[in-house]
């Protein structure tokens, strides 16, 4: 064989002895720089929200709603019929107790007083000689029995004229503001005619209801909140009576509460949010309700330990409008995961962010 094809062949088998010792050599080194890649990096942690828990005073609490309604309040009217001679008030003003609101003519009935007065005075003198004739034996018990009670009948007319002429006068029966009135002076009034309205602001009273269930757990003194339509404030009160029947319609038990209204700020017949602290719990575990997993065998939430996500089987207890109380299942320092539980699994690697 010639030379020169020897070493033709022999190369030709050289370069893919070579070739094929290169291909594994290669597959292992990539293999190498995979497995050294995943293992720096490992699994992406996911970035959820976090709180960590700290015990608080929770209010133990029940929402209905009421109204607002006067301390005092009342419709003035005429007891008698009249002619209105004097109107002694300006609408929407301050009125003292005792204050003169109102005069209805009362000329017939001073007429008619003047009359029984000068009646009386002729029976009592008549009563007078009676008593002395008596004395003297000239006169008998009976004459003298008669003048005594046709005295004591006038005496008693001229009382019956008095009191129907002190209605001809409304006076204020407490202090407060009164309202617009609806009579005008010289018109006539009867004892159906409105004048006007007389309302004491200051305190409030608020009235509202809860369902029987809850009737064991408020008495007299028991603290309130409450907002009203338009007024941003929060005002608190107390109760103060409770009706001692439950209502077998609505099964619901009426209660009122007083608020000091010193500004007049509260309105009578507003409407009002009623918020009733049944009673306070100390260093209570609370947390969002939005973090609460519901299960077929209960509820669990999520926490972060060590960076890794755990599930944690809880026991709940009183209920808010936001939050929910934690009886059984965590403890205070413990880190609640708050957002992106769709995303987690038991063990998952989680970057918490907590609120600032």
């Amino acid at each position: 064989m010639p030379a020169i094809t020897y070493y033709m062949i022999h190369f030709k088998n050289y370069r893919w002895f070579v070739l094929a010792l290169s291909i594994p050599l290669a597959l292992t080194g990539c293999k190498g720089d995979l497995q050294e890649q995943t293992g720096k990096s490992g699994p992406k942690a996911i970035t959820v929200g976090g709180l960590i828990i700290q015990p608080r005073l929770l209010e133990n609490n029940i929402l209905t709603t009421g109204n607002v309604i006067s301390n005092e309040e009342v419709e003035l009217r005429s007891e008698v019929p009249g002619r209105i001679t004097a109107i002694n008030f300006d609408e929407g003003s301050h009125v003292n107790k005792g204050s003169l609101l109102l005069k209805i003519d009362d000329r017939e009935l001073q007429a008619q007083l003047k009359k029984l007065q000068v009646d009386e005075k002729q029976a009592k003198d008549d009563l007078y000689r009676k008593e002395k004739l008596l004395e003297l034996k000239a006169v008998s018990q009976e004459e003298f029995d008669k003048a005594f009670n046709t005295h004591g009948i006038a005496l008693a007319e001229i009382e019956l004229i008095r009191t129907q002429i002190s209605k001809t006068e409304i006076y204020a029966p407490f202090s407060g503001q009164i309202g617009l009135r609806q009579v005008s002076q010289g018109g006539f009034v009867s004892s159906s005619t409105l004048v006007a309205r007389l309302q004491q602001t200051d305190p409030v009273k608020i009235d509202f209801a809860i369902p029987e269930k809850y009737r064991g757990k408020v008495q007299k003194g028991t603290r309130i909140k409450f907002r009203v339509e338009g007024i941003d404030s929060l005002f608190t009160g107390h109760i103060y009576a409770i009706e001692p029947k439950i209502d077998p319609t609505t099964r619901n038990v009426s209660l009122r509460a007083l608020c000091p209204n010193p500004l007049g700020i509260l309105i009578p017949g507003s409407f009002a949010k009623v918020d009733i602290v049944l009673d306070n719990i100390q260093n209570a575990l609370v947390i969002p309700s939005e973090a609460i997993i519901p299960q077929m065998t209960g509820e669990k939430v999520f926490v972060c330990t060590n960076g890794k996500a755990r599930s944690q089987i809880i026991q709940t207890g009183i209920r808010t409008e936001r939050e929910v109380e934690v009886t059984e299942g965590l403890n205070p320092g413990d880190t609640l995961i708050t957002t992106g539980l769709l995303q987690l699994r038991e063990g998952a690697a989680v970057k918490t962010r907590l609120p600032k």
